[in-house]
């Protein structure tokens, strides 16, 4: 595993050990960027399930300005620790040792605004739709905001979430990738 392009493109990407988390693999991690965009122009990214913190860490090297990395698993904030200090640059991360309605929480009291957001869950425990419910009613959206959603192939979420429109759903083998934007947030 790897950063795949940006500032800190090329770089080697420690993954968590054992089963129990499925790390977004490099070839869809390179599909994904290459629909939102594969280079951004500033923004703070939320990665609600961070894992490695991979997709957090990508999304900055190529442009966002800054990226808060949750997860519940302390190993997994180890991790995460460990994969920032590669980007030399720690400063532009948070980590949030967390469950994903606690960080969405303490987000919302900080008024905090996202304007990309990965939600991608442990297939077995997932919870896309009410994640969205609450970023939603937190109001943690900036005013153009994509939500990614990685979800087992066999998962169909809506075409609408109490506004969010989906832009772009993907197959990849195991996994399924659906996109939502605010309703005209991209042209």
């Amino acid at each position: 595993m790897r950063i795949i392009s940006g500032v800190y493109g090329g770089r080697p990407l420690e993954s968590l050990p054992g089963r129990d988390t499925r790390p977004t693999g490099d070839k869809l991690k390179e599909t994904l960027f290459n629909i939102i965009g594969p280079y951004f122009k500033g923004g703070k990214v939320l990665d609600l399930y961070a894992g490695s913190g991979a997709l957090g860490i990508e999304a900055v090297s190529r442009g966002m300005d800054e990226a808060v990395l949750v997860d519940n698993n302390h190993i997994a904030t180890r991790v995460i620790k460990k994969n920032l200090q590669i980007t030399k640059e720690t400063f532009k991360f948070e980590v949030l040792n967390s469950s994903s309605d606690a960080a969405i929480n303490l987000l919302a009291n900080r008024h905090e605004k996202f304007r990309l957001i990965f939600l991608d869950p442990p297939y077995a425990k997932q919870t896309i739709e009410q994640d969205i419910e609450n970023i939603l009613n937190q109001d943690l959206l900036d005013e153009v905001a994509l939500i990614v959603c990685e979800v087992a192939s066999d998962v169909t979420l809506p075409e609408e979430i109490n506004g969010l429109q989906l832009w772009d759903e993907r197959k990849f083998g195991k996994s399924k990738l659906y996109i939502y934007q605010q309703i005209n947030s991209i042209e």
